[in-house]
């Protein structure tokens, strides 16, 4: 019998549409990140500047896969895992930091609303390119994640309106 075995084919790159995507997502990130900067130190709220400071992590996390594109299987999977790594840390900061003051609810909620149609239409813009590689699943996991978190910001905001209260 003969073998059948075939070398691993080329792997995949992402088309220019992928690339457009992520330029796209990088802009929308880097603008929300300077809109809830602002937003969070007017409203006083840590839950603005934690998701300004997600928000910053995603442009980070877009840049550096469009800078991966064209590299190999094994330095995208690899730059993935390193960008899990950081999502981490970034919520071990957050975590640790607390101002021990209520937050001014109605801004909070309205950013936080804006933030959360940003992150929607950032995870429409990659839904076509959630099967890809790691690389590009991170990309569309932390959009589609940050959509989801952005609805604990709006419902902390509701909380903080309807008690007055910090928790």
């Amino acid at each position: 019998m003969a073998c059948q075995c075939r070398p691993p084919s080329a792997p995949q790159y992402p088309d220019s549409k992928f690339r457009s995507a992520l330029w796209i997502a990088l802009v929308i990130n880097l603008a929300m990140f300077v809109v809830e900067l602002i937003g969070g130190a007017y409203a006083n709220s840590a839950a603005l500047w934690a998701d300004a400071l997600d928000f910053f992590g995603d442009a980070v996390n877009y840049a550096i896969s469009l800078a991966v594109l064209g590299a190999s299987l094994y330095w995208r999977a690899t730059v993935a895992l390193m960008k899990g790594i950081t999502m981490l840390v970034f919520a071990l900061v957050v975590y640790a930091y607390t101002l021990g003051i209520a937050p001014e609810a109605i801004t909070m909620g309205l950013i936080g609303v804006l933030a959360f149609i940003a992150n929607l239409v950032t995870a429409l813009i990659l839904y076509a390119y959630r099967d890809g590689d790691a690389n590009m699943k991170s990309v569309w996991l932390c959009s589609r994640n940050d959509a989801i978190g952005n609805v604990a910001v709006i419902l902390a905001a509701v909380g903080v309106f309807g008690t007055g209260q910090l928790w």
